[in-house]
């Protein structure tokens, strides 16, 4: 992971580049109040432009002022400590952490190839580097006391994700730790709730989230998709605290960042949140009339995902959805149809088609140009073969390993769904940085000719796959 591989990469990644020096031979004084307007605690010792020493606060205390010397009478040279402890820019992180532990010291002076002072790294620019790992998010999640205390750590979640693009990280194993983290700000949400307001909240309920995020494929772009199964003997007292918690919980999740559902899809409304009857009854609804709506509700929530309470519930849901869709076709055929509508945008040459006007003129909305049309087509034949849980990729292994589609293809769908996906998770950090709201567009004049010919042959891929599936579901004997 991530934050491991962060300790491997060059020092000359993390060291602060702006670096206050003096000469050994300037006075004491005068270099200690620049110390102290600058509001820094060392000060490097430079001759002929080579570091040879530093001296810090601490240098101040021991030898000047507990000693009771005269710092007027004083130079730097009489007080600094040589020589310098020096580390190459090239050299790994974790060196200059072995480094500082092993001399007993807090900082080092990175020099480039020649032996010159190109900046310098201490004991707290690592312990923030640790702050920015996943492993320590999660146990300041786990540590927060309030709405407050939540809402600042969510934000770190967004940090990290910017802190650790370009950095190598694979998209998979960021937009899995996206998901896990946000996983873990959901549960000590409710976990905060349960002790404050609801402890006497009945057993035989659940939470489930939905879509994305029920398959753990989030990235910047988020909003709530979640809803509530309960048991059908909960009597009118149970089912009042429920409403009254899924409320909380989704204007808590609104408080700390996380908007609502543009479609409403929240636990929070009435239609989201049934006893497991009626989700059986609204599940048949879906099935028996396949409309676009329908399908496309239905395609949500079968993402489900239990995240608190009855998991028993997603079971039984899950079930009744393999059981229809082996006596009668319609409406996987029906879903694949949907998926179909969204063609990539691939013209004459292979030419990849922006928008042509409006405010995204000359953009690509990734999501529909792709996107949704991998995780969906996966999806029907993870239906059907009876594998629904987990993500996209997870999906496509299970898909494998029950003979529906062969490792080639698997891997195809894989690399194409994987790059669209960096493309909108890049395009979503570009507009963070530059101080715009992420969505889902890609700035096709930004990409290079290598990003723009993988890009094309992703869409490719997704052309390739729609023919396969749409063969798959004998979608020639509809009408």
């Amino acid at each position: 992971m991530a934050e491991e591989s962060l300790f491997f990469r060059p020092i000359k990644d993390f060291c602060q580049r702006s670096v206050i020096t003096c000469s050994p031979d300037d006075k004491l004084v005068q270099v200690a109040a620049k110390m102290r307007e600058r509001n820094i605690s060392s000060m490097v010792v430079c001759e002929n432009k080579l570091p040879s020493g530093i001296m810090t606060d601490r240098d101040l205390r021991n030898k000047v002022v507990a000693a009771g010397a005269d710092p007027t009478t004083l130079t730097v040279r009489a007080v600094m400590n040589s020589p310098l402890s020096a580390i190459g820019e090239n050299d790994p992180l974790y060196e200059a952490l072995y480094r500082m532990s092993r001399q007993g010291i807090h900082r080092l002076a990175v020099v480039d190839g020649k032996g010159k002072l190109s900046g310098i790294i201490t004991d707290s620019d690592i312990i923030r580097l640790q702050s920015h790992s996943p492993h320590q998010l999660v146990l300041d999640i786990e540590q927060t006391r309030n709405l407050d205390e939540v809402r600042a750590v969510y934000a770190r979640i967004q940090e990290l994700v910017l802190h650790l693009s370009g950095s190598g990280t694979s998209t998979r194993d960021m937009v899995r730790m996206i998901a896990h983290l946000n996983d873990q700000i959901l549960l000590r949400l409710i976990a905060l709730l349960r002790a404050e307001r609801f402890p006497d909240l009945p057993e035989r309920f659940a939470f489930v989230v939905l879509g994305s995020e029920g398959r753990g494929e989030q990235t910047l772009l988020t909003d709530q998709d979640n809803a509530i199964v309960y048991g059908n003997e909960l009597d009118p007292e149970q089912i009042a605290r429920i409403e009254s918690f899924a409320q909380e919980l989704s204007d808590a999740l609104i408080a700390i960042g996380i908007p609502p559902c543009p479609g409403g899809i929240m636990a929070k409304n009435k239609e989201w949140r049934r006893s497991l009857s009626k989700w059986q009854e609204q599940l048949d609804r879906w099935l028996q009339a396949p409309t676009p709506n329908h399908v496309l509700s239905c395609g949500t929530f079968m993402d489900i995902r239990t995240i608190f309470g009855d998991s028993s519930f997603e079971q039984e849901l899950t079930d009744q959805l393999y059981t229809h869709v082996q006596r009668d076709k319609l409406f996987l055929m029906r879903m694949v149809e949907n998926t179909l509508r969204f063609v990539p945008p691939i013209g004459w040459f292979g030419k990849i088609k922006g928008e042509k006007d409006g405010e995204h003129s000359g953009m690509l909305e990734i999501k529909k140009a792709g996107i949704f049309a991998l995780s969906e087509g996966v999806k029907a034949l993870a239906i059907q073969a009876g594998q629904l849980k987990g993500s996209t990729h997870t999906r496509l292994e299970a898909l494998v390993k029950n003979k529906v589609i062969n490792r080639k293809m698997a891997e195809n769908i894989a690399e194409s769904f994987d790059f669209l996906v960096l493309m909108r998770l890049r395009g979503q950090v570009e507009a963070v940085r530059e101080g715009r709201k992420p969505d889902n567009y890609v700035l096709l004049d930004r990409l290079n000719m290598m990003e723009l010919g993988r890009l094309q042959i992703a869409l490719k891929g997704v052309e390739k796959f729609q023919e396969f599936i749409k063969g798959h579901f004998n979608l020639h004997l509809l009408r």
